[in-house]
């Protein structure tokens, strides 16, 4: 039975006539009474004995009235409580990740949060780039994209998204190219291309270079991946990244991948947020579809 007829066995039972409860319910009394009589041709049953002042239930009607009080209430509290969270699902995010290869994706990702959570502002933050965790703590930001699992504080919730792998970008005519893996002595007459100093936000150096006492001859910060591509393309350096930063770029067929150490570079990816926020619903949207949208990156 749909809705409608239930709020119309209600009104008029309470109401207690056709004439107030056309009014109630934006119909003329001439289309009321025509709703109601084929609803007692589908039911079966009469609804209501008809009086002149006063129209009353049968005990059919009356039944039928009780099953419709209970479905409107409840359908009316079930609104109000999607209305109440709904109050919750709307904020700003700021956020910000120590890894620059994220943003190489975000853009997209925030684009699709726009379109699926309207009421949601997500707002990348750059400066907190090198100490994102710093910054949540400090409240300067939201939410922090790391590499490592902040350790030592109770405040913060870290959440485990996705392992990836870090490979050496190098041209096809690089001597390095005939080795199977770079080792760390490999990097030691290299021209490394880095997004961005300091070394200990690096990966490369920061988990393999410098625990084995390696630094290349040569280091040059480059922010744009375009030019460090064209750079590694006309054979004057490496750079390391994984591949799925390289997604969205043409690469030549000139350029290699190599494998990092003999077991591969590889790091996981976490989300960093105050306990405290992570029972907001505008953050836990972001958080859950976050974690949809890149844990397949690896």
């Amino acid at each position: 039975m749909e809705i409608k007829f239930l709020k119309l066995i209600k009104t008029i039972a309470e109401e207690g006539s056709i004439a107030g409860s056309s009014e109630k319910l934006f119909l003329t009394q001439s289309a009321l009474s025509h709703q109601l009589k084929d609803l007692e041709i589908q039911l079966g049953f009469k609804v209501f004995y008809r009086a002149r002042n006063k129209w009353e239930l049968t005990e059919e009607g009356s039944v039928l009235y009780k099953t419709a009080c209970t479905v409107i209430d409840s359908i009316g509290n079930g609104l109000n409580e999607i209305q109440q969270i709904r109050a919750g699902a709307a904020g700003t995010i700021k956020i910000s990740t120590e890894c620059y290869s994220f943003y190489q994706g975000l853009p997209l990702f925030i684009q699709k949060m726009k379109v699926l959570y309207p009421e949601i502002e997500v707002n990348l933050v750059l400066e907190a780039t090198h100490k994102p965790v710093e910054k949540i703590i400090s409240n300067e930001i939201d939410i922090a994209v790391v590499t490592s699992k902040p350790a030592g504080n109770n405040e913060l919730i870290c959440i485990e998204i996705f392992e990836d792998e870090v490979f050496a970008v190098i041209h096809k005519e690089n001597l390095l190219n005939d080795t199977e893996y770079l080792s760390a002595e490999d990097f030691r007459e290299a021209h490394l291309i880095i997004h961005s100093f300091p070394l200990e936000t690096v990966s490369v150096y920061d988990r393999f270079l410098n625990p084995s006492g390696m630094m290349p001859v040569k280091i040059s910060a480059v922010p744009l991946t375009e030019v460090t591509l064209e750079m590694v393309q006309a054979n004057m350096g490496i750079t390391c990244m994984p591949k799925w930063a390289l997604h969205s770029f043409r690469l030549s067929d000139e350029l290699k991948f190599k494998k990092i150490g003999s077991k591969g570079l590889k790091r996981k990816h976490y989300l960093v947020v105050r306990k405290s926020d992570a029972g907001k619903k505008y953050i836990n949207d972001f958080l859950l579809n976050f974690k949809e949208y890149f844990q397949n990156f690896g």
